[in-house]
């Protein structure tokens, strides 16, 4: 009985492995670009041709526009923002040792304080070069 289990098992495991096991895959990927590629001439060939000024004016709201929409703004919004992004990722990479620390044991403990010790050296840089100061 275990023999003919193990024997369909191997079965299994090289049909698997056959490039035979890619035709699904292979159709399927085919189909979606074929519908794609027809729903996009499909579209293109009976939607309206007419461009008018109407047509080619921007629309936002239903406000008519005035003025230029690029205005310059404070690069400390930006800054900020990049900043908040970067030291955010880095406390996300605190949860794998919370979650196993027990397990890491003293050298998890240690590339911890390694990981905080680089993290403040960070924080204090941005400090010192005054990139969180507002006022000018």
């Amino acid at each position: 009985m275990f023999q003919l289990l193990q024997a369909d098992l191997n079965n299994v495991v090289n049909d698997v492995n056959s490039s035979g096991s890619y035709i699904p895959v292979a159709i399927q990927i085919l189909l979606v670009v074929g519908l794609i590629g027809l729903l996009l001439a499909v579209t293109h060939w009976l939607g309206p041709k007419r461009k008018t000024a109407d047509k080619l004016e921007v629309f936002a709201s239903g406000i008519e526009s005035h003025g230029e929409a690029r205005q310059p703004m404070a690069i400390k919004y930006f800054l900020v923002a990049i900043l908040f992004v970067l030291f955010d990722v880095e406390v996300i990479f605190f949860y794998p040792y919370a979650v196993n620390f027990k397990g890491l044991g003293w050298e998890g403990f240690w590339a911890v304080m390694m990981f905080v010790g680089f993290f403040l050296c960070g924080f204090i840089y941005i400090i010192k070069k005054g990139a969180l100061k507002w006022e000018e």
